[in-house]
């Protein structure tokens, strides 16, 4: 039998021999775990920048190709809020611009260069018509242009005036009634009707706003004219 110094001896040794093995695995793991880290920061991609989102003339959703003038359109939100009408980035009308009214809202661009040639607007609920539709018999050929509704376009709006828009590449002018929103682009001379169109009827059953139909947009690529 070992006596009791000797039994001692060996627990010592023993305890020793045991820690000495724990605290080796545990520096094992420490460096394994060192190596693991270093390996994934190495493998990991540098943090990039957000990526900030392409703006396009205008608010587009996408650019115009070459040889193609932006454009974005509103009509008008019941008798409060007037319509805006863009071209190429730059607001032509707006309530803002303070130079929007009552009726049917007009500008005219130059189709070669895409130049603003005058903006104005004709009140078609209390207005006189006779104004307007000789404003749309001076408009030039190869002019650009582009219309919007603010309240009442159709009250004074006759057969005559409905012809000449018509003209401008327009489909249904000559079904716009009282309180109808209507955002239009056409252009003088042009030969088919234009694509750049969109009406709204005023119907109490569809309605947004009490009285008034719900705002129009538009937004697209006006070809640029080449003679």
């Amino acid at each position: 039998m070992l006596r009791a110094g000797g039994v001692l001896k060996l627990v010592a040794v023993l305890s020793a021999f045991f820690v000495a093995i724990f605290l080796a695995f545990q520096l094992l793991d420490i460096k394994e775990d060192f190596n693991i880290g270093s390996i994934f920061a190495r493998s990991m991609p540098e943090e990039v920048a957000p990526t900030v989102p392409s703006r396009y003339k205008c608010g587009l959703s996408k650019a115009c190709p070459a040889g193609h003038f932006s454009f974005k359109i509103a009509s008008g939100a019941a008798s409060v809020v007037g319509p805006k009408i863009c071209l190429e980035d730059h607001i032509l009308m707006s309530g803002v611009k303070n130079n929007v009214g009552r009726g049917i809202n007009i500008v005219l661009v130059n189709g070669e260069t895409g130049a603003l040639i005058k903006t104005d607007f004709y009140d078609m609920w209390a207005g006189d018509v006779a104004p307007f539709i000789k404003f749309l018999k001076e408009i030039p050929d190869g002019t650009v242009v582009m219309m919007a509704t603010f309240d009442d376009p159709a009250t004074k709006l006759n057969e005559e005036a409905r012809k000449l828009i018509s003209e401008l590449g327009s489909s249904v002018v000559n079904s716009l009634k009282f309180r109808d929103n209507w955002i239009f682009v056409g252009g003088k001379g042009i030969k088919t009707k234009t694509p750049f169109e969109q009406h709204i009827k005023n119907s109490a059953d569809t309605n947004k706003y009490e009285g008034w139909p719900e705002v129009l947009e538009m937004e697209g690529c006006i070809p640029q004219r080449r003679d």
